[in-house]
């Protein structure tokens, strides 16, 4: 990058903002895919303002600009496959505002997840998006994504909870969507149109949040298989028995064993799955339910069931089933990370397909995830270095993705699609949506600054 543009960069956010050295560009880099590529800059803005001129440059200029969260994403979205400029919302990190009364949040992008869970908390609020990375993800992040999580079962994913947003356009220009209220239908719904985008379209300044009331109570129950069809079998059961839990969560025995020694209880060593259910609500009606859940288990000879103690065991559980991400790597150095998703019934195919897939192609590829809306976690593990190895790997995503396909699934849940999907984006997505959505692309960006490379297909714009 010119020094020029250096200069004029320094300019819009000051040069304490502004990083060029390489070891600080190299932090910026990668994100949760493991792959690495240098900016030519990073940019750590504080306001619009500062977003808005750096855009204004970037147009000017021609030069890629791609923002970045907390960089944890699954697919490639915050890699600067192009150089250009990584833009960093750690220092836009203000909760604004908490309006109990009308159960609303105003947000920069910069904000951890779990931290505006924390805070909401002392007002007896919550805001239900809880992907396992909360601890360290972004909700710009989040809503670039559209992350969702273990409660998407019973309270939806992040697009569910923005109702508002302020961005900044490709050519600089500061907009306002949505609405503070709970119902808004005047012109196009640009908001939604914004989440999920991937950071192609606009940059979040600034996020309204709806919240919901914290739930009086909860209870967590946790059910061991010794057969891995039993387990997936008995998801769509629990919910056509009218059961609406919270989270039903679903692990394979390889995702139990990379997280065993987190568990000071841990399950019988021959379990075959895991699956992890929670309800919550007021008192009364947690009670019912969990009375109703343990009535439904005892007909089913399949699995043991036990009820988490207190909280302490709950936490515990919950640090286990947040952990299964990292711990794989401690069983090949490498993974092929993806989160498809199929109706519930169609589960236990999916997980059998996979079972075989492994055996067929000498890969360990473990299953786990959010069962009670079929977002289902794969993990397919690999030794990047073994050529043969990683190249069978890319052979299990391939075969994965036509029979998720098949089930009447999709690609991504809540990963998105960045770079690791887009080559497979036209097995799901006809060629009139295509050309819909690069219409979009160019009436927003026109000069293609805007995280360019990611979500369509290469050759593509």
């Amino acid at each position: 990058m010119d020094m020029k543009i250096i200069k004029k960069l320094a300019q819009c956010v000051g040069k304490t903002n502004l990083l060029t050295a390489p070891e600080e560009l190299a932090c910026y880099s990668f994100d949760g895919t493991g792959q690495s590529y240098m900016p030519d800059a990073v940019a750590l803005p504080e306001s619009a303002d500062h977003v808005a001129c750096l855009l204004r440059l970037a147009n000017q200029y021609s030069f890629p600009v791609i923002p970045r969260g907390a960089g944890s994403g699954m697919t490639g979205g915050a890699l600067p496959i192009h150089g250009g400029l990584v833009i960093v919302f750690s220092r836009m990190n203000r909760i604004i505002e908490i309006d109990p009364d009308n159960m609303i949040a105003v947000v920069e992008p910069g904000v951890i997840t779990g931290e505006l869970q924390t805070a909401l908390k002392s007002h007896n609020l919550m805001y239900p998006p809880d992907p396992a990375s909360l601890k360290f993800c972004s909700l710009g992040g989040n809503a670039a994504e559209c992350a969702g999580g273990p409660s998407a079962v019973k309270y939806g994913v992040t697009r569910d909870y923005i109702i508002g947003l302020e961005v900044v356009l490709p050519d600089g220009r500061i907009m306002k969507t949505g609405v503070r209220t709970e119902k808004g239908v005047v012109g196009y719904d640009l908001t939604h149109l914004f989440i999920g985008s991937e950071g192609t379209l606009a940059v979040f300044t600034k996020l309204i949040l709806r919240l919901l009331p914290l739930p009086e109570a909860k209870t967590t129950f946790l059910l061991s298989f010794s057969a891995l069809a039993e387990a997936t079998g008995l998801v769509s059961e629990i919910m056509a028995a009218g059961l609406i839990p919270s989270t039903l969560e679903y692990m394979d025995k390889t995702a139990v064993r990379v997280v065993r020694d987190k568990l000071s209880n841990p399950p019988p060593a021959d379990t075959e799955a895991l699956l992890l259910i929670e309800f919550d609500g007021n008192r009364r009606d947690v009670e019912q339910m969990s009375e109703k859940f343990i009535t439904f288990v005892k007909h089913k000879n399949s699995c043991s069931l036990r009820q988490a103690a207190d909280t302490q065991e709950t936490e515990e559980l919950w640090l286990a089933r947040r952990a299964i991400s990292p711990a794989t790597l401690s069983l090949r150095p490498h993974k092929i990370s993806e989160d498809v998703v199929v109706p519930r019934s169609k589960i236990p195919e999916l997980v059998a397909f996979t079972e075989n897939l492994a055996a067929e192609l000498r890969l360990i590829i473990l299953t786990f995830g959010h069962a009670g809306d079929g977002n289902i976690h794969v993990n397919i593990m690999v030794d990047k270095t073994d050529k043969e190895e990683y190249a069978r790997g890319l052979r299990a995503k391939k075969q994965l993705f036509t029979v998720v396909l098949d089930l009447g699934g999709t690609l991504s849940g809540e990963h998105g699609i960045g770079t690791t999907k887009a080559e497979f984006i036209p097995l799901e997505l006809d060629e009139t949506a295509l050309a819909v959505m690069r219409n979009l692309k160019k009436l927003f960006d026109p000069n293609n600054i805007l995280n360019p490379g990611k979500i369509f297909p290469p050759s593509t714009t």
